[in-house]
């Protein structure tokens, strides 16, 4: 059996505008809530980037275009360094299951249904979706998610924290 050589990137140049500060800097349990998405994903990947922040990959083509701008950038980056694809997962996602990598990693790209930041994506959909960010068309990752044909991955049994407001951030540090 061939191991594939997998990227993690997690996506975090959003605007927070739900949340109303920089949520990946936002604490839980004494560590950022970016420090928490690295160490959930990186288990599962050979690198973690992180994109869309100072300090990570920046967005390609250019900022503003949410999620889509920090994966091209990990597209990209998979393709310059031989990564066979990128999992993907948000700032705001402190949880990374064992089993979504054997349930999204295959010859199409794929996301979680409800979660669509935690995603498989082959490195040769970096062309695509460098013409797909230059078109005219939603920027959301549902609308790429069909442009390239993926698929949607149901998640049974599962909770998976996801945090959008400052009361989603308290709910979840009183569960812990």
């Amino acid at each position: 059996m061939v191991t594939q050589i997998v990227l993690g990137a997690v996506l975090a140049g959003g605007r927070s505008s739900r949340f109303g500060s920089d949520k990946a800097l936002a604490m839980l349990n004494g560590r950022t809530l970016l420090d928490h998405a690295i160490a959930a994903l990186s288990p599962h990947v050979s690198e973690v980037v992180v994109c869309g922040r100072a300090g990570g990959l920046a967005d390609r083509p250019r900022r503003d275009l949410g999620p889509l701008g920090g994966l091209n950038a990990a597209l990209h980056h998979a393709v310059d360094h031989g990564f066979a694809g990128v999992l993907t997962t948000g700032c705001d996602m402190p949880v990374y299951p064992a089993q979504l990598p054997a349930l999204l990693i295959g010859p199409r790209a794929a996301v979680v249904e409800g979660q669509p930041l935690l995603g498989w994506w082959p490195a040769t959909l970096a062309p695509m979706l460098d013409a797909h960010l230059a078109g005219e068309n939603s920027r959301s990752i549902r609308g790429w998610l069909e442009a390239a044909g993926g698929r949607v991955v149901p998640l049974e049994g599962i909770a998976l924290p996801n945090i959008n407001r400052p009361q989603d951030l308290a709910a979840l540090q009183k569960t812990q």
